[in-house]
Formats: structure tokens, sequence, C-alpha cells
């Protein structure tokens, strides 16, 4: 998972600049992520013929997988440590320190925007933010890619860093089509864990 904002920027900035090290050590490469995750991203990534914004990019392993197969990735995080870490261990992208609510980018400029898991701390409400920031600085026709934990419906609960929310496929893309977009395709999976199984979606769409 990626961390952009939420209702409280500070706090969700906070709670991953503390646990930075960990998380960096346990999910910050390409080999934690599930290889139909890996297949989903990549194809959708070159598919797009143009830069592409890593919103809420982590330790920066998304970017530098995207960018080593020759496309123009930028990342973009709010936590320092994972910004620093990301530039020293993934130098064919670039890294900018900044927050997915205000997207340091000018309008239409990416051909594709990846929310991996970088929206799960926004609540109903402050979600639209950063999805109009995402329809903002996409193109015409540009490609959007949300990562997201699934559920029976809207509802926090207590992510290893700090609250998070589950969403409706449905409900997620009445938000995203709110913002400006098209939802082209969702995908969701269950992943075996302890002490449950954790249900998770994928969501394509358009500007």
């Amino acid at each position: 998972m990626s961390t952009g904002s939420g209702a409280d920027s500070g706090a969700v900035r906070d709670a991953y600049g503390r646990r930075a090290g960990e998380y960096t050590e346990q999910l910050g490469s390409m080999g934690s992520v599930h290889p139909a995750d890996v297949h989903l991203v990549t194809t959708w990534a070159a598919g797009l013929g143009g830069p592409v914004l890593d919103a809420g990019c982590g330790p920066g392993h998304w970017s530098g997988h995207l960018a080593d197969r020759g496309l123009d990735v930028v990342g973009l995080d709010q936590v320092p440590a994972f910004v620093e870490h990301a530039r020293r261990t993934h130098p064919s992208a670039r890294f900018h320190l900044g927050s997915v609510d205000d997207v340091p980018a000018e309008d239409g400029h990416f051909a594709g925007v990846l929310a991996w898991y970088s929206l799960v701390h926004h609540d109903p409400v402050s979600i639209a933010r950063p999805l109009s920031e995402a329809a903002r600085v996409l193109r015409p026709g540009g490609g959007l890619l949300v990562g997201f934990f699934t559920g029976d419906r809207v509802e926090r609960f207590d992510h290893a860093v700090t609250t998070a929310y589950r969403w409706p496929p449905d409900a997620l893309a009445d938000a995203v089509r709110a913002a400006g977009f098209t939802v082209l395709e969702v995908h969701t999976r269950t992943v075996a864990t302890t002490p449950g199984p954790r249900p998770h979606g994928a969501l394509l769409a358009v500007r």
C-alpha cells in the first residue's frame, strides 16, 4: 500500500513516517506483490502511451518497476522517508514529495494515474479530492487504476498503520464517475491471510 492523504493527512503521513522502515522492509519490493496485480498494472501501464503518475507511491517499487520497462514515471508521496528511499533505490523514476490531494502537476500532464491502495485512508467525503486531482492532471482519454480493499459496505477498519476504509466496488465506481471518469473494469480477488481472508479490488477508468 502507498500513502496518500485523508481526512487528516498529517496523521496519515506521521503514522507511515513512524513505520517507514518496517513498511519498506516488508512491503517495499515487487517480491511482495501478488502476481495477478503485477500483470494487471504492468499491462495497463504499457497501453497508456505517455507519462504516468504513481500517486502515493510509498517506497517507490511500482514506480521503479514501470520505469524499468521504459515508461516515464513520476512517483509522489507525502512521507519523506519513502521519497528518500525511492530516490536511492529506483533511479529510473523521478520522485516528488507531495500529497495526492494536491498534485504538483499541470492540468492534463499525465496519460495515466496509478493510485494503488493510496486512497484507502480517505473516507467517503474526502475521497472526492484525490479523484478530482487525478481527473485534473490526466489528459482526455487518460487512464486511472485504483487498488482498494473491498467490503459489503463502506466501512472503516483498523489497518496495520492507521484507519482505512473498505469499499463495495459499486460505491467506489460511483465516486470515480462523479469525478469525471468512465469506469471500464472492476476486478476483485481474495487473499488468504491471518486472521482471515482479505478481499481486494482494482478499478480501471478513463478520463
